[in-house]
């Protein structure tokens, strides 16, 4: 069996030049990836998704149909489910005040950084500047406007702290166990982190 060693780049999709694309990611239909991004290895990026300029994604993440991240850091086994829209612009206006339509020296960049392993859910909006925490999960159409920490389940519009979840994904007990892989949390100083096994 042969492995492909390079990124695959469907036809219709538009990458700049200068992008760094890893190998064995694949880029589907329409796709859009700016000047200056960076994009890890087994990477995937949905039909109509658009990778804004500078942006610096990681290995292994998912990217669905349709997402928008301006600027933003993913580090490496995130998600993005469909529709998500990461921003970066905390004052966004379409002119200057003299009238003039701003351009990139106009603005400041407050990027979202989306930590390992975390997934947003389809439909979500980000705000400038927001770092969701490793393994945290943020709920379908949610609004997150502050922080999220590692391992928390946000829901809402606003979003708000609603549990915990695990590494894969499952919300946990009230005892911070997860019902699917069985392994055990505790919380520290609002902080959630891992019992070593025992035994």
């Amino acid at each position: 069996m042969t492995t492909i060693e390079h990124p695959i780049v469907q036809l219709t999709a538009v990458v700049a030049a200068n992008a760094r694309i890893g190998v064995r990611t694949r880029i589907w239909h329409q796709a859009q990836v700016a000047d200056d991004t960076v994009i890890g290895a087994d990477c995937v990026l949905g039909t109509g998704c658009y990778i804004g300029r500078g942006s610096r994604i990681g290995d292994r993440v998912k990217i669905g149909n349709h997402c928008d991240v301006f600027g933003a850091i993913i580090e490496a086994d995130a998600m993005l489910s469909p529709h998500v829209v990461l921003t970066e612009d905390r004052t966004p206006r379409a002119t200057r005040p003299d009238g003039l339509l701003q351009g990139p020296g106009d603005w400041h960049a407050h990027p979202v950084t989306v930590r390992h392993g975390a997934t947003v859910g389809a439909g979500a909006r980000v705000a400038p500047g927001v770092v969701i925490g490793s393994h945290a999960l943020v709920g379908l159409g949610a609004v997150v406007l502050r922080d999220v920490p590692a391992h928390a389940l946000v829901l809402g519009n606003p979003a708000r702290h609603c549990g915990w979840v695990c590494h894969c994904g499952h919300r946990l007990t009230s005892l911070l166990a997860c019902p699917r892989c069985a392994r055990t949390f505790e919380l520290a100083a609002d902080q959630l982190g891992e019992q070593a096994p025992v035994g």
